[in-house]
C-alpha cells in the first residue's frame, strides 16, 4: 500500500529481493496540469511496469475491500505513504501484520510531514524507522532504524530520495528477519514524541522578522514544493533556493533588500541575512534570481513582505 515516489522506492527493492508482491493498493488517480487529465501515482505506474495488480478502493472499509482483502489473503501488508488511515480489521488480517515505513526515528516526528518537518526544525540527521502498525498514528512498535545525516544544503528534495533509499533498504532487511524469527520489537516511549502535522499553506508564509538559519531552514524545508511565499509589490513571490549570508546587516529592517548582485538578491533578517538565488514570480515560471535581477524586477531598497491574502 503506497502513493507517492517515496513508497515507489519500497515497492522496487521488494522486487529487487525477489519478494511475492501479490497486489498493490494506491490512491485513485488524480487530475493534473492545464488539462486536468488523471495522471496515475509512482506506485501504480511501477506496479503496471512490473505487470502486477493494481487496486484503487475509495475506502478500506465495508464488505467490498473485505472481501478484496479475502480473495488476496495477504501474509503481509507493507504500507509506505499510502494516505488511508488502515481499520482495525485490515491491520489484524495478515499473518504477520501490517507493517509501516515512517520517514523519522521514532518516536520523534510522527505524522504527516516528518521530512519537511526535519528540515524546518533544523534538526542535524533524522532516518527510518521500520514500525509494527497499530490502531494510532505512528504508535506501534518499531523493528528497526536507520539514521540519515541532514546536510546543510539539503531541501525537502534531496533528503527525501536519501531517506527514500535508506528505507528501501531497511525494509528488505527487516522482511527478512521478520521471515526468520530474528526480529525484534521495541515499544515507543510516548514521552518522547513529536507529531510533524501536514503542510498547510500557512506554513508557508515567510517572514524575515526571524533568525536568517531559521529563515533558510524552512526555505529549504519547504522547496520544491510548496515554497515559501511573500509579497513583492503586491504580488506573491515564491523562493526556490537560498544561500546563508556570512555578512551582518547593518540598520536594514527584516525583508529590506540589503543587494542585487552576482546573480543573487540578499535581503535582511532580523538577524543576518540570505541571499535568494532561484524563485517563482506570480503567474511566471521558475527562474534564477539573475533573470528576476536582469528584468528589473528588483533592486536595492524593495522589500520582501509577509503575504496578506
Amino acid at each position: 500500500m503506497g502513493t507517492p515516489d517515496f513508497a515507489r522506492s519500497s515497492l522496487e527493492a521488494l522486487l529487487d529481493a525477489g519478494a511475492d508482491v501479490i497486489g498493490v493498493l494506491t490512491q485513485p488517480d488524480k487530475p493534473k496540469g492545464r488539462k486536468m487529465q488523471l495522471i496515475p501515482s509512482p506506485v501504480k505506474a511501477c506496479a503496471i511496469e512490473h505487470n502486477l495488480p493494481v487496486y484503487q478502493p475509495k475506502t478500506l472499509r465495508g464488505e467490498e475491500f473485505a472481501a478484496l482483502l479475502a480473495q488476496l489473503a495477504p501474509d503481509m501488508i507493507v504500507v509506505v505513504a499510502y494516505g488511508k488511515i488502515l481499520p482495525e480489521n485490515v491491520l489484524n488480517f495478515p499473518k504477520y501484520g501490517c507493517i509501516n515505513v515512517h520517514g523519522s526515528l521514532l518516536p520523534k516526528y510522527r505524522g504527516a510531514a516528518p521530512i519537511q518537518r526535519a528540515i524546518i526544525d533544523g534538526e542535524r540527521e533524522t532516518g527510518v524507522t521500520i514500525q509494527c502498525m497499530d490502531v494510532g498514528i505512528d504508535t506501534g512498535d518499531m523493528l528497526a532504524k536507520v539514521v540519515v545525516p541532514i546536510d546543510l544544503t539539503d531541501d525537502f528534495e534531496t533528503l527525501h530520495d536519501k531517506m527514500a533509499d535508506a528505507g528501501a533498504k531497511l525494509l528488505v532487511e527487516t522482511i527478512e528477519k521478520i521471515e526468520d524469527g530474528t526480529a525484534v520489537r521495541e515499544k515507543q516511549d510516548d514521552l518522547k514524541s513529536t507529531y510533524a502535522a501536514k503542510i498547510e499553506n500557512p506554513d508557508c508564509i515567510l517572514s524575515f522578522d526571524g533568525e536568517a538559519m531559521n529563515i533558510y531552514n524552512r526555505i529549504r524545508g519547504l522547496s520544491p514544493f510548496p515554497l515559501c511565499v511573500v509579497e513583492h509589490k503586491d504580488r506573491a513571490l515564491k523562493i526556490i533556493r537560498a544561500e546563508l549570508v556570512d555578512t551582518v546587516n547593518e540598520h536594514k529592517n527584516p525583508g529590506e533588500v540589503i543587494k542585487c548582485a552576482n546573480g543573487r538578491i540578499e535581503v535582511a533578517c532580523r538577524v543576518g541575512s540570505i541571499a535568494i538565488t532561484h524563485l517563482l514570480p506570480e503567474g511566471k515560471s521558475r527562474m534564477t534570481a539573475a533573470d528576476y535581477i536582469n528584468g528589473r524586477k528588483i533592486a536595492a531598497g524593495d522589500f520582501l513582505r509577509v503575504l496578506d491574502r
